[in-house]
């Protein structure tokens, strides 16, 4: 899938972003989320931070999914979330795209 890159403000805290697209005449939705989160929420602490993110995000919610993990610090880690329902409808216009 391709990928169009749009800087986002650097506002602390969780940034929920919604984009209303038009792509060849089609009418599209994105909504995304953005949200920091610090090593030290890791419980239990581990060195491991692919299992530290497992547990930060466990209950986001079912209706998200992780789209980005953003460059780690010491101290953080930006993770990008997508709607589900939004992204299976991108895979489903790609897919329609490809076989026509």
């Amino acid at each position: 899938m391709l990928q169009l890159a749009i800087p986002i403000p650097n506002i602390k805290g969780k940034q929920e972003i919604e984009i209303d697209m038009v792509i060849n005449d089609t009418r599209q939705k994105m909504r995304f989320i953005v949200d920091v989160y610090p090593w030290d929420d890791c419980q239990p602490m581990t060195d491991n931070r692919i299992d530290c993110i497992r547990e930060l995000i466990s209950d986001y919610g079912d209706d998200w999914m992780i789209y980005n993990i953003g460059l780690p610090t010491d101290d953080y880690v930006p993770l990008t979330f997508v709607h589900k329902e939004d992204w299976l409808r991108q895979r489903e216009l790609l897919m329609e795209a490809v076989t026509a």
